[in-house]
Parts: structure tokens; sequence; C-alpha cells
């Protein structure tokens, strides 16, 4: 299977507010529009995300409203601290602070209208020995 795009579209009744929060939040801009569609992406990266009303005319079998649990969209970044200030200088709420954990991350995380959680992330370097015991020995 070739995959020529990828992207989730989450379910919500918030699908405004949420093309809204991405567009000015991560400066997503949105490459379709409708009244119960959108889909947000750049040149750089395609397709990003997309919501879509639960009224949505030609809703495939089985996804619900979204419900705020169970997803993660990970957005990886080359400096989180300054994604953080760029973020809350326009206006965004964080819900988790800005922390280097041990397993080698600096991230910080926040919600969008439709409660997907949002886990902005650096890579650094992890805590010397952290991965060891998750290491598989040959058999």
């Amino acid at each position: 299977m070739k995959i020529s795009d990828r992207y989730p579209i989450v379910v919500t009744d918030h699908k405004v507010a949420c093309r809204d929060f991405w567009q000015r939040h991560f400066g997503l801009d949105v490459l379709f529009d409708s009244d119960w569609f959108v889909l947000l992406g750049n040149e750089q990266q395609g397709s990003v995300v997309a919501f879509m009303s639960p009224d949505h005319p030609s809703a495939p079998p089985g996804p619900e409203c979204f419900g705020g649990q169970g997803v993660c969209l990970e957005i990886e970044v080359q400096d989180a601290r300054q994604a953080m200030a760029d973020f809350q200088a326009s206006g965004g709420e964080v819900a988790y602070p800005l922390s280097d954990e041990p397993f080698g991350q600096r991230r910080f995380g926040l919600r969008d209208p439709s409660g997907l959680w949002v886990d902005v992330v650096e890579q650094i370097e992890p805590q010397t020995g952290y991965w060891d015991r998750y290491m598989q020995t040959g058999d």
C-alpha cells in the first residue's frame, strides 16, 4: 500500500472553533473547508489534522463525536520552550507545564476545543540508563 496522505479526523460539534484554534496557535492553513468538514495543514507538512461535524453527509461508519479521551496528537518541534512561549503569547492555555522527562523529551501539553490532547515535544537526551530496563536481551 502506498500512502499518499494521512491525517486524523476528529468528529466534533466544535469544527469552527477547532479550525480557528489551529490556525491561530499553530499557523496551519485551511486546505479545505465546508460547513461540515475542515482540513488543516501547510505546504511544508501537508495535511495535519481535520475536524468533521457529526452530521457530515459522507461520514464513514463508526466515528461518533470525540469525547476527549484516548487520543494524543504528538507534535514534534525543534524548541519546545519557544513553542510554548509562542503558544501562550497567542492566547493559548497550557494544560501540562513544560517538563524535561527522563525518557528524553521536553514537552508541554494542551487541549484544543474538541478536547483533543496535544503533546508538543522536543527530543532531548534521556536520563542516563533510563531505557536500559526496556531493552531486550538476545535469547
